[in-house]
């Protein structure tokens, strides 16, 4: 009975998790604040004890955990209506790189050390900061780096070119199923997809992996083969 009972609260937590999750928004895992991370650990930390708790006790960690999600709620709303409240509860950017001085103090607030600054823009493709004209810190801790105007990527702008727009294309078939509403979006029907397979050597769209369409109406397939392997260049 014990393990019955475990069974059937973790399946709880993980629902009311996921529940809450939801209303709480996407921000929760992709750009965290300091306040969402504390948060989420928290929740995270009652799910674990309401998923080994005794049924009558369980009732405790589940109030809880509404409270936290609220309470995230609450604060999701304030932020996006008091840009004061906005900077106590997610913090505001420091610029921590300036025309080629590194403000120390902005690293010390900031409790980054310079081994660790210098690694951030290794990581984002910079290793010379000599390169780079500004460096803010976001308050999801990332960096955003101006270069300098002369080191930037070329643009057609800057070459005086007219270029296509690229667009988003439209997954018709994922993992051998046709994605109907996307198929619909390009104007396109299920007899049309067959001809254009036909055309590929593919018999089935079972047979795909994935097919993509667009908008020029090119379709670009890419067949199932358990038998390859890719190449470890790692080595």
């Amino acid at each position: 009975m014990e393990i019955i009972q475990v069974i059937l609260t973790s399946l709880g937590s993980i629902v009311t998790l996921f529940i809450l999750s939801k209303l709480m928004g996407i921000r929760e895992m992709s750009q965290l604040t300091m306040f969402d991370y504390i948060n989420g650990i928290t929740i995270g930390s009652i799910a674990a004890e309401m998923a080994t708790t005794e049924f009558t006790d369980a009732a405790k960690p589940f109030t809880a955990m509404i409270v936290y999600a609220l309470i995230v709620i609450l604060i999701s709303e304030l932020t996006s209506k008091s840009i004061k409240f906005r900077r106590i509860a997610t913090g505001k950017p420091a610029v921590l790189y300036d025309n080629g001085v590194i403000y120390e103090k902005s690293l010390r607030k900031a409790k980054l050390d310079l081994g660790e600054f210098l690694c951030q823009c290794r990581v984002a493709g910079y290793f010379d900061l000599s390169t780079i004209q500004t460096i803010i810190l976001e308050p999801n801790g990332k960096l955003s780096i101006l270069p300098l105007a002369d080191e930037r990527p070329i643009t057609g702008k800057d070459m005086n070119l007219t270029l296509n727009q690229d667009y988003l294309v439209a997954n018709v078939i994922i993992d051998g199923h046709i994605m109907t509403d996307n198929l619909k979006h390009t104007g396109k029907n299920e007899s049309w997809l067959h001809t254009q397979l036909k055309a590929h050597q593919v018999n089935e769209p079972s047979e795909v992996f994935l097919a993509t369409c667009d908008r020029e109406n090119t379709l670009h397939v890419y067949k199932k083969d358990s038998t390859s392997q890719a190449y470890d260049i790692l080595e």
